[in-house]
């Protein structure tokens, strides 16, 4: 059986047993050991569900890995002549997850 949940603007596709990295900042405060997702938009496997938009009472549940930080983003901005540069960097905050379980 898998999932999809909404966490951070972006759709993950989730099965038990499963890593996956989501941004630190939609969880909150990521001390916390367990994390739930309310915000399921399917299940799916042998009869799938679909919401509208998301399936009532359906939860998945993950344990926190460990916290870690994405690759670096440059963002580079240039007018030519005009002697106009600027240079800016960005390293995004995740957190991996396992994914526990799937309830309906």
């Amino acid at each position: 059986m898998y999932a999809i949940i909404r966490t951070g603007g972006k759709q993950y596709r989730v099965a038990a047993g499963e890593l996956i990295r989501v941004e630190r900042d939609v969880l909150g405060s990521a001390s916390d050991d367990k994390v739930t997702f309310g915000e399921v938009l399917m299940v799916g496997g042998d009869n799938a569900r679909f919401g509208a938009p998301l399936i009532d009472g359906a939860t998945v549940s993950a344990t926190i890995i460990r916290e870690s930080r994405g690759e670096k983003i440059i963002v580079f901005k240039k007018k030519r002549t005009k002697m106009y540069k600027r240079k800016h960097g960005h390293r995004q905050d995740l957190v991996e997850l396992r994914i526990d379980s799937i309830q309906l």
